[in-house]
């Protein structure tokens, strides 16, 4: 099968890898425009199964930070760290956080070295009904093809949608209407344990801190009116989001911000439509979800593994589009409604609850639940167990038992 990947992100790269090694003709068309600072620095340990399969690790860890879990500071003096060490022991139980443009330029790497082809290009594409064409100009650029037509054209552009843009499909669009500015600092307080990323609620949002190599990536994520409120540059409401934390306020006094600020936009979103006739979407081109519990990457990699899989299982290419569409919808939706939970502050109500009955019910077993229940929850954050019917359940059993029957949620830890 002729093969054609429109971008060189992660899902583009991992999906060409894949796919060449099963013998496919591959070109990646990219051009090779990226910004210094990409969002997704923090990666899951869902992830690592996939780069041990590509035979990278070893590269990703001479550039990354170890990261062992993440804390969370929902206000109120309260602190929850979620670690991965409580993960069963047949999952990895760590992950990395990475400088993105060397983690993308890795996963490039890999797959020229399995003989794709890399096309430096701007992508010229038209429709004929519901099939997508690569113009004549493209297409001659592209040795591996010797002309022919592709048999597939994945998009991989991300947010720039290029395939939805070009037969007009819509999309769902999630509750949150929020703007993100971030960069990279030097002199924050050292983590601890050492890689942990902290994660702040603010306000009207929140903030991340993500220890990378001799220094600290800084983030906000916070409704676009509350984040105009402070300021009038990117660079004004990253300062002003930080000494309106009393915790952050006590880590800024020696930062030196070392990178420029980075601004995104819109961060929940699922295409009406991820597939057509001869066509399908891949990543942030297909949809993507609030970076709360940094499930971007995975999503993305995982569109790429689970595409790969389908293609290969024998069934014709429409039936296995159509499968692949449905599975990585549903788990796009687990991860919002994951993700729910934190920003209406359930989770964290679960958690005070449950030491709340642990504390009055000695003689109960609700130091077992409360393993248990970490287990679940770090499964979930993990992308490893994110759309299991049975860790979903496990969770809203919790949410209606516990904090239903203690009383009714307070949403003091919700973000407005």
């Amino acid at each position: 099968m002729n093969i054609a990947i429109i971008g060189a992100g992660p899902a583009g790269s991992v999906l060409a890898s894949l796919v060449a090694q099963r013998g496919h003709a591959v070109a990646v068309f990219d051009e090779n425009k990226r910004p210094d600072l990409i969002v997704g620095e923090s990666l899951v340990p869902g992830l690592i199964p996939v780069l041990r399969r590509l035979g990278i690790e070893d590269r990703v860890a001479k550039i990354g930070v170890l990261k062992p879990g993440v804390t969370f500071y929902p206000g109120s003096g309260k602190k929850v760290a979620f670690c991965f060490s409580s993960l069963p022991r047949r999952y990895p139980q760590y992950a990395y956080n990475v400088p993105r443009p060397q983690f993308d330029r890795i996963l490039q790497d890999r797959f020229m070295e399995l003989g794709v082809e890399l096309v430096e290009t701007r992508v010229s594409l038209f429709s004929e009904g519901d099939h997508i064409r690569l113009a004549s100009e493209t297409l001659a650029l592209a040795k591996t093809f010797k002309g022919a037509e592709p048999d597939l054209v994945v998009d991989a552009s991300g947010r720039r949608r290029l395939s939805a843009r070009l037969l007009g499909i819509g999309a769902r669009l999630g509750p949150r209407k929020d703007v993100s500015h971030f960069s990279h600092f030097a002199g924050f307080e050292p983590e601890h344990p050492a890689g942990q990323v902290r994660i702040n609620r603010l306000q009207n949002g929140w903030a991340w801190r993500i220890p990378l190599r001799g220094k600290m990536s800084f983030g906000i994520v916070m409704d676009q009116q509350a984040a105009a409120a402070l300021g009038s540059t990117p660079e004004e409401r990253l300062e002003n989001a930080a000494r309106q934390d009393p915790l952050l306020e006590q880590e800024i006094k020696g930062l030196k911000r070392v990178s420029n600020v980075q601004t995104y936009g819109n961060y929940q979103l699922i295409s009406d439509r991820g597939v057509g006739a001869n066509w399908v979407a891949v990543g942030d081109a297909f949809g993507f979800v609030d970076p709360m519990l940094s499930p971007g990457m995975m999503v993305a990699v995982e569109s790429a593994v689970v595409l790969d899989s389908i293609l290969s299982g024998g069934d014709h290419l429409n039936s296995a589009l159509l499968k692949y569409s449905g599975y990585m919808t549903a788990q796009l939706e687990a991860w919002m409604d994951l993700i729910s939970y934190f920003y209406d502050g359930r989770i964290f109500e679960l958690h005070e609850l449950g030491m709340e009955m642990q504390a009055r019910h000695t003689n109960l077993p609700f130091g077992f639940l409360e393993r248990f229940m970490s287990a679940n929850m770090a499964g979930m954050a993990s992308g490893f167990t994110t759309a299991s019917p049975f860790s979903r359940s496990v969770l809203r059993w919790m949410d209606r038992f516990v904090v239903g029957a203690e009383r009714t949620p307070s949403l003091k830890y919700a973000i407005a």
